[in-house]
């Protein structure tokens, strides 16, 4: 069979575009089809984790990186019950070069790498391109068909990735089977113009029937308020007003932003919390939210979809470029992923009973002071938490073939 292509990744998200450029570093031919003329979307996944920062520095992006406008998030703290706050993470504590979570716009992110990969010749990125479904021969996968610019056309390639997603649409027409996990929760993403009284530390806020998430950014705060799954109808029918007055109510110090908010600037996230049985197909690979959606809960999506095209690339470039891949290749791929993927995913169901029950308490919350004093006393034990963050159960290291000096 002749092919288009060596290997076509559906989605130009951050899975995609890490896969596509560190495959294309390697010597493989990519081509990465993105359905949008641009990456301009708002509250997708801006949390750029330490794993990720190292990442950009092996690839010799760092420096490109630090122009961008960007936030730095180094621990989270909690309220206790004695009316002071514990620091119960702490990223400036791990031994990594890059101790904090950077928040930057994910178009950003992108379009940095989109650049990169302007300067690879293997390297070729489609925008307003949707993928339709994908080319079969017998059963192994060999393309796709899409709809681009200039109508519907195919593609052909030995192995194609799909990373488009929590809604994929090439993981259904391949006929992978997700399993699912119950989600109590849905959140609201909105910005409030103004500053935390505590810079840099993600901290949680509570109002009488509301909980939410603030996260520091540069001249705003980013904000998740928690809402019982499927209420979103429910709580817009109350009206924009009772929603500043939570705001206000859990955060004083953001009141002066909030006038102008209407309830068209909180966005749902409709919050899925699933894993495919087997990311693979004879042909096909799922990465990212395409083999394992998960909860915002923590915001480790994306560090966990860059983890996985970077195994990916690792792994598959070599028998790509020889043209010698095999499903046992592809496969390496689930299982070298698979263990973090689970790990993380039992985390967000336990921080999820917890959730439905601040949620049902209509109460704020407070850290438990035993629990209080034990982080108070042995302060280093923050670090364990921000160590699972911040990096993961593995870090991924990029190939050699495709790192490049500052």
């Amino acid at each position: 069979m002749e092919f288009d292509t060596r290997c076509v990744i559906a989605g130009g998200g951050p899975a995609g575009m890490v896969a596509g450029l560190l495959l294309a570093r390697c010597g493989v031919p990519v081509t990465v089809l993105e359905k949008h003329a641009d990456f301009l979307r708002d509250f997708r996944g801006d949390t750029i984790h330490p794993s990720t920062l190292q990442l950009l520095d092996e690839l010799g992006l760092m420096s490109e990186f630090e122009k961008i406008d960007f936030s730095k998030v180094s621990g989270a703290q909690f309220p206790t019950r004695d009316g002071k706050v514990t620091t119960v993470l702490n990223l400036a504590a791990i031994n990594h070069p890059y101790p904090y979570i950077a928040m930057a716009p994910q178009w950003d992110f992108l379009n940095l790498l989109a650049r990169a990969g302007e300067a690879e010749p293997n390297f070729d990125l489609r925008m307003n391109c949707e993928v339709l479904d994908v080319l079969s021969v017998g059963d192994r996968i060999v393309g796709v068909r899409y709809s681009g610019p200039d109508g519907v056309k195919e593609i052909r390639a030995l192995l194609t990735i799909a990373a488009d997603g929590r809604w994929s649409r090439i993981r259904d027409s391949a006929g992978i089977v997700m399993k699912d996990f119950a989600v109590p929760i849905d959140v609201w993403w909105f910005k409030v113009p103004g500053q935390l009284d505590r810079p840099n530390v993600l901290s949680p806020a509570f109002a009488r029937d509301k909980s939410f998430v603030m996260i520091p950014r540069t001249d705003y705060v980013q904000m998740a308020m928690l809402l019982p799954k499927g209420m979103d109808s429910e709580l817009r029918a109350q009206g924009v007003q009772a929603w500043r007055s939570s705001i206000i109510e859990a955060a004083p110090e953001l009141a002066t932003g909030v006038g102008d908010l209407s309830l068209d600037d909180a966005k749902l996230l409709n919050v899925k919390l699933n894993r495919a049985r087997r990311w693979w197909r004879s042909g096909l690979l799922c990465i990212g939210d395409s083999a394992h959606a998960m909860s915002p809960v923590g915001g480790v999506g994306v560090n966990l979809a860059v983890q996985d095209a970077v195994a990916t690339a690792r792994i598959l470039a070599e028998p790509l470029r020889k043209w010698t891949i095999s499903d046992r290749d592809v496969q390496r791929v689930q299982k070298r992923r698979i263990v973090p993927t689970i790990i993380v995913q039992s985390v967000q169901r336990i921080m999820h009973r917890g959730l439905r029950r601040i949620m049902r308490s209509n109460e704020e919350v407070t850290l438990p002071l035993p629990v209080a004093v034990l982080l108070r006393r042995f302060p280093k034990l923050a670090s364990i938490p921000a160590r699972l963050l911040g990096v993961g159960v593995i870090q991924e290291h990029s190939p050699l073939a495709a790192r490049r000096t500052k």
